[in-house]
Order: C-alpha cells, then sequence, then structure tokens
C-alpha cells in the first residue's frame, strides 16, 4: 500500500535507486527530491541539468514536476512537457522503448504550445524538434539511454547558460 499524507496525496516514502526504481523499505537507495520541494524556475532548471548530466533522468523528472505543482498555473505546459520528457528518458534507460516514446511524444507536444516563445530562455521549438528526432530513433530501434539523454541535455539551456 501507498503512503499518504494527512490530505490523501500519495507521498514518495520508499527508497529508490539511480533509474528511479523503487527499493524494497529500509534499502539504501540515492537521496530523494522531498515532497515539501518548492523550487523557483532557474533553481528546477539548473537541478534538472545536473541531474541529467548525472545519467538520472527519474529524478530530474521529480524536481520539474515539484516545479509544475508549485508554479503558476500559466507555466503548467511547460513544466509538465519538461517532466515528461525526462520521465520517457528514464524508460529509455529501462529499455521500456515504446512507453519512452510514449512520453517523449506527449512532452513535446505540451512544450509546442508556446510556439517560437523562449520561456526562461529555453529554445522549446529545439528541444521539441530534438525529442521528436529522439522519438523516431526509438522507434527505429536506433536510440540507447545515454545518447538520449544528452540529446535532451544539449537543448535543455538557457540562453544565459548558452552565452558562458
Amino acid at each position: 500500500m501507498r503512503d499518504r499524507d494527512e490530505a490523501g496525496r500519495p507521498r514518495s516514502s520508499r527508497p529508490r535507486d539511480e533509474y528511479g526504481r523503487p527499493l524494497p523499505r529500509g534499502a539504501q537507495g540515492v537521496p530523494r527530491v522531498p515532497d515539501d520541494y518548492s523550487p523557483g524556475a532557474r533553481q528546477a532548471l539548473e537541478e534538472a541539468r545536473r541531474l541529467l548530466a548525472a545519467e538520472r533522468p527519474f529524478h530530474a523528472h521529480e524536481v520539474l514536476e515539484a516545479r509544475w505543482k508549485t508554479g503558476p498555473d500559466e507555466e503548467r505546459e511547460l513544466w509538465q512537457g519538461l517532466a515528461q520528457i525526462c520521465v520517457g528518458l528514464t524508460h529509455v534507460q529501462r529499455g521500456n522503448l515504446s512507453g519512452a516514446a510514449a512520453l517523449l511524444t506527449r512532452g513535446a507536444a505540451r512544450l509546442g504550445v508556446y510556439g517560437s516563445r523562449r520561456p526562461y530562455g529555453l529554445d522549446l521549438r529545439a528541444l521539441a524538434l530534438a525529442t521528436d528526432r529522439l522519438t523516431a530513433e526509438i522507434d527505429a530501434g536506433l536510440a540507447d539511454a545515454g545518447g538520449a539523454i544528452a540529446t535532451v541535455l544539449a537543448h535543455l539551456h538557457d540562453d544565459a547558460a548558452s552565452r558562458g
């Protein structure tokens, strides 16, 4: 049975491995994002980049999910889209390629609503196109986890970060 808080919301109390897979209670897992984590936008992006660089997309997804749950409603599609892309990468790592393709497609579609706008300096159009190409590679049986993560990470930078 899943642990829940006083309001009945699920809690993430079980330890997880580096790929986000649940471990038995009492096992030693990797550090988790706290349930009450409420990052600012820049903090969420920086932490997600760090976790992706460490090939931990599940944990990057948790950071982005925390932002979507605590950020402004008008940014919901942005944070959900980025989180779904990270879950798609998690599925690539775990070998669930059909799940990966579905989540990458959904994530890219959410980013598509931004058109040419660049929230937080992110080139979402380029990220969505890279995600679409990655999905095609998955469908063709050509994707690998390390390459998939590197593809997304290369497009998950803001204008200031790309200038140095």
